[in-house]
C-alpha cells in the first residue's frame, strides 16, 4: 500500500474525519472510529466499533476482512494504527450501526443504490442523472453536451484498441489521458 505521507482531515457535520490516500490504488481510506464517533454519539466510540465488529463477524459480515489499520495522527498529536476502510466498505458499516444519526445516510444509501438499480433498467435515466449534475455544478449545456460527445468517442477508440488486441496498461492508460485532455 503506497499512502501519501500527508494525511488529509475533512469535516461532516463539525466534526472531524481523518483520512490517508492511497496512490497506488487511488482511494481514500477513512477512520473507522471518527465515523462511528459521529453517527452514534458515543463517549467511547473505540468500544462501541469493537462490540459492532464482534457481532459483525458472528453474524458472518465479511467487512472485518476488507479492513485495514493505519497510523494516523490522533489528538494528542502521536500517531496510533487505527481501523481504516474504503469508501464501499464504511458505507456497509454505515448500514450496519442502529443509530438516529446513521438514518439520513442510510436512507441517501437506499436512494442512491434504488437510482442506480433503475439505471440499469433505463440507462437514458443515467445520462439524465449526469446532465443534472453537471447542472448544479454550473456547467453550460454546451460544455455537457460536448463533454458526453468527448466520452462516447473515447469509448469507441477504446473499444477499437481492445479489438486490436492492445491491453489495458500504462501505455493504454497514457493514451486515453491523452484523449480526454484533447
Amino acid at each position: 500500500m503506497n499512502i501519501k505521507k500527508t494525511n488529509a482531515i475533512i469535516l461532516f457535520n463539525q466534526k472531524e474525519i481523518r483520512r490517508a490516500w492511497d496512490a497506488e490504488k487511488e482511494i481514500w481510506y477513512f477512520s473507522v472510529i471518527d465515523i462511528v464517533e459521529i453517527l452514534t454519539g458515543s463517549p467511547r466510540p473505540r468500544k462501541y466499533w469493537n462490540a459492532l465488529k464482534t457481532k459483525l463477524t458472528q453474524e458472518g459480515s465479511e467487512l472485518s476482512q476488507k479492513m485495514g489499520q493505519l497510523k494516523l495522527r490522533s489528538s494528542d498529536g502521536k500517531y496510533y494504527l487505527t481501523d481504516v476502510a474504503d469508501t464501499e466498505t464504511l458505507l456497509r458499516i454505515i448500514q450496519s450501526i442502529p443509530s438516529p444519526n446513521a438514518e439520513p445516510l442510510k436512507i441517501w444509501l437506499a436512494r442512491v443504490g434504488y437510482e442506480r438499480i433503475e439505471e440499469t433498467q433505463d440507462p437514458e435515466l443515467a445520462i439524465d442523472r449526469v446532465m443534472k449534475t453537471y447542472l448544479q455544478k454550473g456547467y453550460s449545456k454546451e460544455w455537457i453536451n460536448q463533454r458526453l460527445k468527448s466520452i462516447e468517442v473515447r469509448k469507441e477508440l477504446t473499444d477499437e484498441w481492445q479489438e486490436r488486441g492492445m491491453k489495458e496498461g500504462l501505455e493504454y492508460a497514457i493514451l486515453t489521458n491523452e484523449i480526454t485532455h484533447a
